[in-house]
Order: C-alpha cells, then sequence, then structure tokens
C-alpha cells in the first residue's frame, strides 16, 4: 500500500531545545493512524512542518510523494485542524464554513452542499445557523474537524482534537473521527491521551523526545514490546501452595499473586491454559474465572519510553 505521509531524518531545533531528532515516520493510505508521545514529544512540530507552517533543518518530508517544502499544489488535497481552533464569534457554522470555501476555491454551489453535507456529518445540522459564540467547546471542535474536510481532502492532519474537551466532548469528536475513517480516509491524528488513541486509530507510532520509537497496528506494537503473555486466573483462595505449584511449571515465566487473582507469565504464543488449569485444581484450588489479558496501548507506552518491571519474572 502506498504511503500518504513519510519523513525521514526530520530534524527540528529550537536554539539549544532539538525538538525533532531524525524522524523517520509513514502513514499507509487509508488509515486512521495515531501519532502518540507526551506533551513536549515533537508531536506539534511534526505537524507544522507537514501542513508547511514550518521548515525542517534537516531531513525531508513527503505528502503522497512530494516533498512538502516543494510548493508544488502539495497541500491542496490536504485538510487540518489546528489544536484548539479558533474561530470568530460572529460568524454561524454556515457561514465559517462558506469562507473557508471561498479560501479553498470551491464554487458557490459546492460550498453550499459540503457546509450541508459536513453540518450533517460532524452532528450540527441544527446548529449551523447559530453564531459561533454560541457554541460549546465540543460543537467548535466538531465545526474544527468539519473546517478541515472542505474540499474533500485525502489526507486529514488533526493536532490534538479532543484537548481540553470534557468526556462528552471527547465522546462526539471520536465519533466523527471514526466515521471519517469508515469512509476511507487517511487521517493522521496527533494526541497524548493513550485512551483516545487506543478507541479511534488502527495504527499509531509513538514518539518520544522528538524520534520515533516505534509504529505498526496497535496489536503489532503490543507483541513486538513484549514476549510474554499473561493469563489471569481466579481462584477461590489463593495460598501459597497454589503459587507456588503454577511457578513449577515449565513454560511459567513469572507469577504475580494479587488477591485472589494470580497472573501468569507465559512466552508469545505458549497456550499453557489447561497445564495451569490442572496444577490449580491438584493443589487444592478451585477456579472461578480464567481471561488472556490484553496489552493495552497504556502498557506499550510506558514499557517503550520508561521501562516496566514485573514482581517475580524469571527467564
Amino acid at each position: 500500500m502506498s504511503s500518504a505521509i513519510e519523513t525521514s531524518g526530520l530534524v527540528k531545533t529550537y536554539g539549544t531545545v532539538r525538538a525533532l531528532d531524525g524522524l523517520d515516520l509513514e502513514v499507509e493510505e487509508g488509515k486512521v493512524h495515531g501519532f502518540l508521545g507526551p506533551n513536549g514529544a515533537g508531536k506539534t512540530t511534526t505537524i507544522r512542518i507537514l501542513t508547511g507552517l514550518l521548515k525542517p533543518d534537516q531531513g525531508v518530508a513527503r505528502i503522497f510523494g512530494r516533498d512538502v517544502t516543494s510548493g508544488s499544489g502539495v497541500r491542496t488535497n490536504v485538510g487540518y485542524m489546528p489544536e484548539l481552533p479558533s474561530f470568530p464569534a460572529h460568524l454561524t457554522g454556515r457561514e465559517l464554513l462558506n469562507i473557508y470555501g471561498q479560501l479553498y476555491g470551491l464554487g458557490k454551489s459546492e460550498r453550499e452542499s459540503q457546509a450541508d453535507e459536513l453540518l450533517d456529518l460532524v452532528g450540527l445540522e441544527n446548529s449551523g445557523d447559530r453564531r459561533i459564540g454560541g457554541y460549546s467547546k465540543g460543537m467548535q471542535q466538531r465545526l474544527g474537524v468539519a473546517q478541515s474536510l472542505l474540499g474533500d481532502p485525502d489526507l486529514v492532519i488533526m493536532d490534538e482534537p479532543t484537548a481540553g474537551l470534557d468526556p462528552e466532548g471527547r465522546a462526539e469528536v471520536r465519533e466523527v473521527v471514526k466515521q471519517i475513517g469508515e469512509e476511507g480516509e487517511t487521517v493522521f491524528l496527533s494526541s497524548h491521551l493513550l485512551e483516545e488513541v487506543e478507541k479511534v486509530c488502527t495504527h499509531v507510532t509513538i514518539i518520544h523526545r522528538g524520534r520515533g520509537v516505534v509504529s505498526g497496528s496497535v496489536g503489532e506494537i503490543s507483541r513486538r514490546v513484549s514476549e510474554r503473555e499473561e493469563i489471569v486466573v481466579e481462584v477461590d483462595e489463593l495460598g501459597e501452595k497454589i503459587i507456588n505449584s503454577v511457578e513449577k511449571i515449565p513454560q511459567v515465566r513469572g507469577v504475580n499473586a494479587d488477591g485472589n487473582e494470580l497472573t501468569v507469565l507465559t512466552d508469545i504464543g505458549t497456550d499453557i491454559r489447561r497445564e495451569v488449569s490442572r496444577t490449580v485444581f491438584q493443589a487444592g484450588g478451585i477456579i472461578i474465572g480464567m481471561r488472556e489479558k490484553k496489552k493495552s496501548l497504556e502498557d506499550v507506552f510506558l514499557e517503550l519510553t520508561r521501562g516496566k518491571g514485573r514482581k517475580n519474572e524469571r527467564g
């Protein structure tokens, strides 16, 4: 599959601070790709380079194969939603989209039809003729999404689209982003909120201190980060005999007891649930439940950027 975004060796320095330190990035077409990292990791700097607002000190950034510094109309098929968009309070939502549509070179009938479609898409079909000054933060963010979709761009770049919103507002914007992705658009979404990226993105790049740490689907990254799988066993009464017996299973690499739950670590691709069940029974325990524990994006992020140890792990 071809790439919507590619960067190679991207460097940007502000005084003595190196915001980007040789960033390599690839975003495939048709994906909702999360760009994840803590505040100050270099996410916004990257987006400003991609949108032509900044020039890199070193390296190359391409959108659909064209250098973003070439000035050859590379950004005409790119929609951009900045972090915390600010719109004139005296305009209505429909008037704002009309003005942006004129800037994008859309004809009158096309501006009107797209405004209707986009207001409906973001759930503002009944608020398009209200002044923006009366919009909630969530409504303004959704209007920002609508503005970024004018002209039917092939790539939509969003910088922290849920920033500053309450849980209800974040959920509203998430649903819109999901719908955009389902319609086949490429979305590049920057965020420092692990939960948001995990809920809307199919792929993710984690950036830390200006460098890409890892990139791929969320599932792929989880598998690459850890060579261990986890099984959580809930026992009616968890005692030392059960713990010690499970630890002696050859494929077990570590155990961690918490209340009446026993987390068992084993190598990737090793299914030892039957062996664990038999061992617990033979040690006098009764299993109430057993499940595989899936690694969350937060687990992955912490392991990649800080390191994360486990109790009693061996091997």
